[in-house]
């Protein structure tokens, strides 16, 4: 491989020839997942002038149609407390979210979508597996089945190692990615 090949390829260029098979994996699921997010971040920039953690936030809200409390929200991203209420403010003031008191308790803020929010959080969400499906469409249906199935074998080695992550971590990874990287709409 040429020089600018490897340049090009960002974060696996880091593997050397001699390193490890699982080292030059590891790094080619790193650049795959890096490309895949850069692609979505400009995207959701240059189509609806927003950005990740937006699209993030407003998923996770689509996903809880009675709302969230703040600390949930804060919870499900994975984020500081002080994050979600910059971004809350940001939201209600531009009409796509609401706060309101929690019944069960009026020191709490529930948060939820605006219909005006849920409107265009579902175009934003109806573009992006669109976007999906654009960058995953070279691969033919067989490859992409299959590398999902490999990559299940591989969380499931992960989980099952001694010193691999916790279901509990992994499924808060995995909330975090299915919630960035997919709109379900009774779809997946």
């Amino acid at each position: 491989m040429n020089r600018l090949a490897r340049i090009e390829l960002g974060l696996e260029a880091r593997a050397q020839h001699d390193d490890h098979l699982d080292t030059r994996m590891w790094l080619r699921l790193l650049a795959c997942s890096t490309d895949i997010e850069q692609a979505i971040r400009q995207r959701l920039h240059r189509q609806f002038g927003t950005t990740l953690s937006r699209f993030d936030y407003l998923a996770q809200l689509e996903r809880h149609p009675k709302g969230l409390r703040m600390s949930e929200l804060s919870a499900c991203l994975m984020v500081t407390s002080g994050n979600v209420t910059g971004l809350t403010d940001q939201l209600v003031q531009e009409g796509s979210v609401e706060r309101t008191e929690d019944a069960r308790d009026r020191r709490v803020w529930r948060v939820r979508l605006t219909p005006e929010g849920r409107r265009r959080f579902e175009q934003m969400a109806a573009e992006h597996e669109g976007w999906l499906r654009q960058l995953f469409k070279p691969m033919l249906t067989t490859e992409k089945r299959a590398l999902f199935e490999l990559l299940g074998q591989l969380r499931q080695h992960l989980l099952a190692a001694p010193d691999g992550p916790t279901r509990q971590d992994s499924a808060s990874a995995a909330t975090l990615t299915i919630k960035r990287h997919t709109h379900t709409g009774g779809r997946t």
